[in-house]
C-alpha cells in the first residue's frame, strides 16, 4: 500500500485540523496556533487549506506532497 493509498483510505480527500495534528504528533490546539503564526510549517500548509462554512479542511494529497510523507513514489507505511 503506498503513502496515498494509505491517507485516502484513512483520511478521505479532505482532512481536519485533527488529523493533521494526528500525523504531525502533535496536539489540534497547536496545530492551529501555527497555522496562524508566521512559520514554515504554515508556510507550506496554508495552500492545501480549504474553507467550508467556518471549519478548515486540508486537501490530503496535497498534504502528503508538501509535508513529504513520501520518501520516494510507491513507498509503502508499514
Amino acid at each position: 500500500m503506498t503513502t496515498e493509498q494509505y491517507l485516502l483510505e484513512r483520511f478521505g480527500p479532505l482532512m481536519s485540523i485533527v488529523d493533521i495534528a494526528a500525523i504531525l504528533g502533535r496536539s489540534p490546539e497547536g496545530v492551529r496556533v501555527a497555522l496562524y503564526s508566521n512559520t514554515e510549517i504554515s508556510k507550506r500548509l496554508k495552500p492545501t487549506m480549504l474553507k467550508i462554512g467556518r471549519r478548515v479542511y486540508f486537501r490530503t494529497l496535497q498534504v502528503k506532497e508538501v509535508l513529504s510523507l513520501d520518501g520516494e513514489r510507491g513507498s509503502a507505511i508499514p
